[in-house]
Protein backbone atom coordinates (compact mmCIF):
# COMPACT_ATOMS: atom_id res chain seq x y z
CA UNK A 1 0.00 0.00 0.00
CA UNK A 2 2.77 2.42 0.95
CA UNK A 3 4.58 1.63 -2.29
CA UNK A 4 1.41 2.25 -4.33
CA UNK A 5 0.74 5.50 -2.47
CA UNK A 6 4.30 6.64 -3.11
CA UNK A 7 3.97 5.82 -6.79
CA UNK A 8 0.72 7.78 -7.10
CA UNK A 9 2.25 10.71 -5.21
CA UNK A 10 5.19 10.77 -7.63
CA UNK A 11 2.80 10.79 -10.61
CA UNK A 12 0.78 13.63 -9.05
CA UNK A 13 3.91 15.70 -8.43
CA UNK A 14 5.04 15.11 -12.00
CA UNK A 15 1.64 16.22 -13.33
CA UNK A 16 1.64 19.36 -11.20
CA UNK A 17 5.17 20.16 -12.32
CA UNK A 18 4.26 19.74 -15.99
CA UNK A 19 1.32 22.14 -15.59
CA UNK A 20 3.42 24.63 -13.67
CA UNK A 21 5.96 24.78 -16.47
CA UNK A 22 3.40 24.92 -19.28
CA UNK A 23 3.74 28.72 -19.52
CA UNK A 24 5.81 31.54 -18.08
CA UNK A 25 6.35 31.05 -14.33
CA UNK A 26 4.52 33.30 -11.89
CA UNK A 27 6.52 36.28 -10.60
CA UNK A 28 7.89 36.10 -7.07
CA UNK A 29 8.10 39.87 -6.62
CA UNK A 30 6.22 43.00 -7.77
CA UNK A 31 8.29 43.39 -10.94
CA UNK A 32 11.63 42.52 -12.51
CA UNK A 33 12.51 45.16 -15.10
CA UNK A 34 15.07 43.44 -17.32
CA UNK A 35 18.50 44.74 -18.23
CA UNK A 36 20.04 44.58 -21.69
CA UNK A 37 21.48 41.12 -22.41
CA UNK A 38 24.61 42.69 -23.87
CA UNK A 39 25.57 44.14 -20.48
CA UNK A 40 24.49 41.10 -18.43
CA UNK A 41 27.24 39.23 -16.61
CA UNK A 42 25.47 35.86 -16.85
CA UNK A 43 22.87 34.17 -19.07
CA UNK A 44 19.61 32.88 -17.63
CA UNK A 45 16.36 31.41 -18.97
CA UNK A 46 14.75 34.82 -19.26
CA UNK A 47 16.19 38.19 -18.30
CA UNK A 48 18.20 39.55 -15.39
CA UNK A 49 16.48 42.11 -13.15
CA UNK A 50 17.35 45.77 -12.85
CA UNK A 51 17.94 47.01 -9.31
CA UNK A 52 14.35 47.77 -8.11
CA UNK A 53 15.62 50.94 -6.43
CA UNK A 54 16.58 52.23 -9.88
CA UNK A 55 13.19 51.51 -11.51
CA UNK A 56 11.14 54.53 -12.67
CA UNK A 57 7.68 55.03 -14.20
CA UNK A 58 9.10 55.22 -17.73
CA UNK A 59 10.28 51.62 -17.33
CA UNK A 60 6.61 50.59 -17.69
CA UNK A 61 5.81 52.81 -20.69
CA UNK A 62 5.91 52.08 -24.42
CA UNK A 63 4.70 54.65 -26.98
CA UNK A 64 3.86 54.39 -30.65
CA UNK A 65 1.31 51.62 -31.10
CA UNK A 66 -0.98 54.19 -32.70
CA UNK A 67 1.42 54.39 -35.67
CA UNK A 68 0.51 52.11 -38.61
CA UNK A 69 3.12 49.57 -39.64
CA UNK A 70 4.60 49.54 -43.14
CA UNK A 71 2.82 46.81 -45.13
CA UNK A 72 4.93 47.24 -48.29
CA UNK A 73 6.21 43.67 -48.40
CA UNK A 74 5.26 40.47 -50.26
CA UNK A 75 2.67 39.52 -47.63
CA UNK A 76 1.01 42.91 -47.25
CA UNK A 77 1.12 42.82 -43.45
CA UNK A 78 3.25 44.14 -40.63
CA UNK A 79 3.48 42.90 -37.04
CA UNK A 80 4.69 45.46 -34.49
CA UNK A 81 5.85 43.44 -31.50
CA UNK A 82 6.01 44.59 -27.88
CA UNK A 83 7.50 41.79 -25.83
CA UNK A 84 10.33 41.65 -23.29
CA UNK A 85 12.84 42.61 -25.99
CA UNK A 86 11.06 45.90 -26.75
CA UNK A 87 9.52 46.50 -23.32
CA UNK A 88 11.91 45.14 -20.65
CA UNK A 89 9.38 45.87 -17.89
CA UNK A 90 7.19 42.90 -18.87
CA UNK A 91 9.97 40.58 -17.74
CA UNK A 92 8.45 37.83 -15.50
CA UNK A 93 4.91 39.19 -16.06
CA UNK A 94 3.95 36.55 -18.65
CA UNK A 95 2.38 38.92 -21.15
CA UNK A 96 3.11 40.77 -24.39
CA UNK A 97 1.20 42.57 -27.12
CA UNK A 98 1.38 43.09 -30.88
CA UNK A 99 -0.21 45.43 -33.38
CA UNK A 100 -0.90 43.90 -36.81
CA UNK A 101 -1.52 46.04 -39.88
CA UNK A 102 -2.91 44.50 -43.06
CA UNK A 103 -2.98 46.05 -46.52
CA UNK A 104 -6.01 45.12 -48.65
CA UNK A 105 -5.84 41.32 -49.00
CA UNK A 106 -2.78 41.30 -46.75
CA UNK A 107 -1.87 38.08 -44.97
CA UNK A 108 -0.30 37.19 -41.65
CA UNK A 109 0.78 33.75 -42.89
CA UNK A 110 0.47 30.40 -41.11
CA UNK A 111 2.68 30.51 -38.03
CA UNK A 112 2.89 29.34 -34.43
CA UNK A 113 3.82 30.83 -31.08
CA UNK A 114 5.62 28.01 -29.22
CA UNK A 115 5.24 29.64 -25.81
CA UNK A 116 1.93 31.52 -25.83
CA UNK A 117 -1.81 31.52 -26.39
CA UNK A 118 -2.98 34.55 -28.38
CA UNK A 119 -6.22 36.52 -28.25
CA UNK A 120 -6.80 38.77 -31.27
CA UNK A 121 -9.06 41.85 -31.32
CA UNK A 122 -10.02 43.50 -34.62
CA UNK A 123 -10.13 47.30 -34.62
CA UNK A 124 -10.62 47.98 -38.34
CA UNK A 125 -11.60 45.91 -41.34
CA UNK A 126 -12.69 42.31 -41.82
CA UNK A 127 -10.34 39.39 -41.23
CA UNK A 128 -10.59 35.71 -42.07
CA UNK A 129 -8.81 33.92 -39.20
CA UNK A 130 -8.26 30.34 -38.18
CA UNK A 131 -6.11 27.68 -36.57
CA UNK A 132 -5.43 24.00 -37.16
CA UNK A 133 -5.35 21.33 -34.46
CA UNK A 134 -2.34 19.12 -33.82
CA UNK A 135 -2.09 15.64 -35.36
CA UNK A 136 -4.93 13.32 -34.41
CA UNK A 137 -4.18 10.08 -32.60
CA UNK A 138 -6.33 8.36 -35.23
CA UNK A 139 -4.28 8.38 -38.48
CA UNK A 140 -7.50 8.27 -40.50
CA UNK A 141 -8.65 11.62 -39.14
CA UNK A 142 -7.32 14.90 -40.50
CA UNK A 143 -6.15 17.93 -38.57
CA UNK A 144 -9.25 20.04 -37.89
CA UNK A 145 -9.47 23.64 -39.08
CA UNK A 146 -11.39 26.25 -37.06
CA UNK A 147 -12.15 29.48 -38.97
CA UNK A 148 -14.16 32.65 -38.50
CA UNK A 149 -14.72 36.01 -40.20
CA UNK A 150 -14.05 38.85 -37.75
CA UNK A 151 -15.25 42.44 -37.92
CA UNK A 152 -14.46 45.49 -35.81
CA UNK A 153 -14.85 44.62 -32.12
CA UNK A 154 -14.66 40.86 -32.63
CA UNK A 155 -12.08 38.72 -30.81
CA UNK A 156 -10.70 35.25 -31.46
CA UNK A 157 -8.36 32.96 -29.51
CA UNK A 158 -5.48 30.92 -30.97
CA UNK A 159 -4.36 28.16 -28.55
CA UNK A 160 -0.69 27.92 -27.63
CA UNK A 161 1.57 26.27 -30.19
CA UNK A 162 -1.07 25.68 -32.89
CA UNK A 163 -0.66 26.88 -36.48
CA UNK A 164 -2.85 29.92 -37.16
CA UNK A 165 -3.30 32.76 -39.66
CA UNK A 166 -5.14 35.98 -40.44
CA UNK A 167 -6.16 37.29 -43.89
CA UNK A 168 -7.65 40.68 -44.72
CA UNK A 169 -10.58 39.83 -46.98
CA UNK A 170 -11.50 43.47 -47.57
CA UNK A 171 -10.32 46.06 -50.09
CA UNK A 172 -9.43 48.48 -47.26
CA UNK A 173 -6.68 48.38 -44.65
CA UNK A 174 -7.31 46.35 -41.50
CA UNK A 175 -5.85 46.67 -38.00
CA UNK A 176 -5.82 44.23 -35.08
CA UNK A 177 -4.20 44.04 -31.66
CA UNK A 178 -3.30 40.81 -29.92
CA UNK A 179 -2.32 39.88 -26.38
CA UNK A 180 -0.08 36.87 -25.80
CA UNK A 181 0.41 34.86 -22.61
CA UNK A 182 4.21 35.06 -22.54
CA UNK A 183 6.82 37.77 -22.15
CA UNK A 184 8.59 36.18 -25.15
CA UNK A 185 6.07 34.12 -27.19
CA UNK A 186 8.39 33.32 -30.08
CA UNK A 187 7.12 32.90 -33.62
CA UNK A 188 7.72 30.25 -36.28
CA UNK A 189 6.50 31.23 -39.75
CA UNK A 190 5.86 27.83 -41.32
CA UNK A 191 6.70 28.48 -44.98
CA UNK A 192 9.77 30.56 -44.23
CA UNK A 193 11.07 28.09 -41.65
CA UNK A 194 10.67 25.06 -43.92
CA UNK A 195 11.64 26.52 -47.31
CA UNK A 196 13.77 29.50 -46.32
CA UNK A 197 16.03 28.15 -43.57
CA UNK A 198 19.79 28.69 -43.64
CA UNK A 199 21.36 26.42 -44.55
CA UNK A 200 18.54 24.93 -46.60
CA UNK A 201 16.88 21.69 -45.58
CA UNK A 202 18.05 18.82 -47.78
CA UNK A 203 15.80 18.72 -50.86
CA UNK A 204 15.49 14.94 -50.67
CA UNK A 205 13.86 15.43 -47.27
CA UNK A 206 11.44 18.07 -48.56
CA UNK A 207 10.44 16.21 -51.72
CA UNK A 208 9.61 13.11 -49.65
CA UNK A 209 7.91 15.06 -46.85
CA UNK A 210 5.63 17.00 -49.22
CA UNK A 211 5.35 14.27 -51.88
CA UNK A 212 6.25 16.61 -54.76
CA UNK A 213 8.93 16.79 -57.44
CA UNK A 214 12.27 18.52 -56.94
CA UNK A 215 11.34 21.39 -59.28
CA UNK A 216 8.45 22.31 -56.94
CA UNK A 217 10.84 22.47 -53.98
CA UNK A 218 13.26 24.56 -56.08
CA UNK A 219 10.47 27.02 -56.79
CA UNK A 220 9.36 27.23 -53.16
CA UNK A 221 12.89 27.68 -51.82
CA UNK A 222 13.45 30.49 -54.33
CA UNK A 223 10.42 32.36 -52.99
CA UNK A 224 11.16 32.08 -49.26
CA UNK A 225 14.03 33.21 -47.10
CA UNK A 226 13.28 36.93 -47.25
CA UNK A 227 12.87 38.89 -44.02
CA UNK A 228 10.35 41.64 -43.31
CA UNK A 229 12.25 44.65 -42.00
Amino acid sequence: MKMALGFLTAILIACIASVAYASDPSPLQDFCVSVNDSVAAVFVNGKICKNPNMVVADDFFFPGLNIPGNTSNPLGSRVTTVNVNQLPRVNTLGISVVRIDYAPYGLNPPHTHPRATEVLLVLEGTLYVGFVTSNNADPNKKNKLFTKYLNCGDAFVFPEGLIHLQFNVGHKNAVAFAGLSSQNPGVITIGNAVFGSYPSINQAVLTKAFQVEKNVIDSLQAQFGWIID
